[in-house]
């Protein structure tokens, strides 16, 4: 086997990893979570549970129990 030849299979092969690791990086990126969210893709709930009015009152007091 000439040295052209084995430099040749060499560079296919370090492309075709290189397409192998960019395709899976994209497939990661937009294949479906599996889990109920918004499109961030963070799998969290995206404010669906989230109580404003409990948050304002746990700030309220966090806030009024550090001052002196």
């Amino acid at each position: 086997m000439p040295i052209m030849d084995a430099q040749l299979l060499i560079i296919i092969a370090l492309f075709a990893a290189a397409l192998f690791y960019l395709g899976r990086r994209l497939w990661l990126a937009f294949a479906a979570k599996g889990q109920a969210g918004c499109a961030k893709g963070c799998g969290g709930a995206c404010g669906a549970a989230l109580d404003v009015d409990a948050l304002q009152r746990t700030i309220e007091a966090r806030s009024a129990g550090a001052r002196p």
